[in-house]
């Protein structure tokens, strides 16, 4: 199987473009479902403290053939840890639940912006990356004007922003100030509402075309957006589905028609990034 094409950060970090998410995958059977996504080609992990899965995650590392430094494990850090204080123990705590020595990618979570600390938690992240514990640090569901509070306080840019981005909420803005400042965009929900996105006329008159399924067609769509996207699934066969996009290529019309799909209003939660407060 052809491995998923890379992306690259300012800082040297490289991701490949298809990585496992794991929300809500937990226990024993979570395990399982990791450590056969690791055996079938994945090798970017995403979790957050506030999944309460971390423990499933170092399980599942343990229980595949993969070795530890060839996987990408990346965390989150909440919003009751952003007290500078509080960071360094908060990732250690992780670094317990996992088993493991440093996690490759550690973000903030959300902005909490009314709370007004995230960048004294950007700075937390900043000297536990210097102390070993983390190898890159990033954000999740940041706008262009938090990162640029975090850089002009710190003068140290994100590697990673992680956002919610799929055909119904494409994010161009988002995706084009992280692509000029050379942040890495990664998609959480990249399947946004799934029941109603997989059942879209468009989305399958285009996997018809292609003799793919809807699913694959929508990944192959961020693929060639340039992000990376962290699709979930317990079922081995569709996590090898999930990363057989090489087949085929959506050509211009396909793409234009797929852009055509984005609606301001069509996130998948009411999470806006400019008052969502998650602790």
């Amino acid at each position: 199987m052809q491995e998923p094409p890379v992306r690259q950060a300012h800082d040297g970090l490289e991701l490949p473009a298809i990585g496992f998410g794991t929300y809500q995958v937990k226990g024993f059977d979570g395990a399982e479902a990791i450590a056969s996504a690791l055996d079938t080609g994945y090798r970017l992990l995403d979790t957050a403290v506030n999944y309460e899965n971390e423990g499933t995650i170092g399980k599942a590392i343990r229980m595949s053939d993969v070795p530890r430094e060839d996987i990408l494990v990346t965390s989150k850090l909440p919003g009751r840890f952003h007290q500078y204080d509080k960071v360094h123990l908060a990732v250690e705590e992780s670094l317990c639940r996992m088993g493991l020595d440093y996690v490759d990618l550690y973000l903030i979570h959300w902005p909490n912006p009314s709370q007004g600390l995230y960048v004294e938690a950007w700075q937390g992240l900043i000297d536990a990356c210097n102390d070993g514990l983390i190898r890159h640090i990033g954000v999740s569901n940041f706008l262009p004007g938090h990162i640029e509070m975090l850089s002009q306080a710190t003068g140290v840019i994100p590697a990673v922003n992680q956002v919610e981005l799929h055909p119904f909420f494409q994010q161009n803005e988002i995706r084009q100030y992280d692509e000029e400042h050379g942040i890495i965009t990664e998609a959480w929900s990249p399947l946004g509402r799934a029941n109603q996105m997989l059942r879209n006329k468009v989305i399958l008159e285009i996997a018809n075309k292609h003799g793919a399924s809807a699913v694959q067609t929508i990944l192959r769509w961020h693929v060639q957006i340039g992000d990376v996207s962290i699709p979930k699934s317990l079922n081995p066969e569709r996590q090898r589905e999930n990363l057989f996009l090489w087949d085929f290529e959506l050509d211009k019309e396909d793409m234009k028609r797929m852009s055509l799909l984005d609606n301001p209003e069509g996130r998948s939660r009411a999470q806006d990034s400019r008052w969502h407060e998650e602790m």
